[in-house]
């Protein structure tokens, strides 16, 4: 018998047999892990919430926000590294001059952050 492929359809497949077998897996399929958060993101996160609860720096608090959706959709941290810096920059200002909420442990929390970069 000789099969004839025309341009069109492919040649059909046809299983052979050799005394086996097939059977399907009962093995459970692999769990996913969890995408872990990066610290930057946490740390973004608190800012935000600090200038937020102070109610200065709103175009910061704009990137802030913007920067944190940005990194939940490509898990990109750049951004966050960007504000965070700039961030830090308006709240050690502020924690100078003894604004109430900055604390010195947000301010090395931040530090911290930036130094996984």
């Amino acid at each position: 018998m000789k099969l004839v492929q025309s341009s069109n359809a492919p040649l059909p497949l046809q299983a052979k047999s050799y005394g086996k077998t097939i059977t399907k897996s009962t093995k459970a399929p692999a769990k996913k892990a969890k995408p872990t958060v990066a610290p930057i993101a946490k740390v973004a996160q608190t800012i935000l919430e600090k200038l937020e609860s102070l109610n200065i720096e709103s175009q910061l608090q704009s990137d802030i926000n913007w920067c944190l959706g940005s990194y939940s959709h490509d898990n990109n941290p750049i951004g966050l590294y960007q504000v965070a810096a700039k961030a830090f920059a308006v709240l050690k200002t502020e924690h100078s001059k003894k604004t109430k909420g900055i604390t010195a442990k947000l301010i090395s929390d931040i530090e911290k952050a930036l130094a996984t970069n």
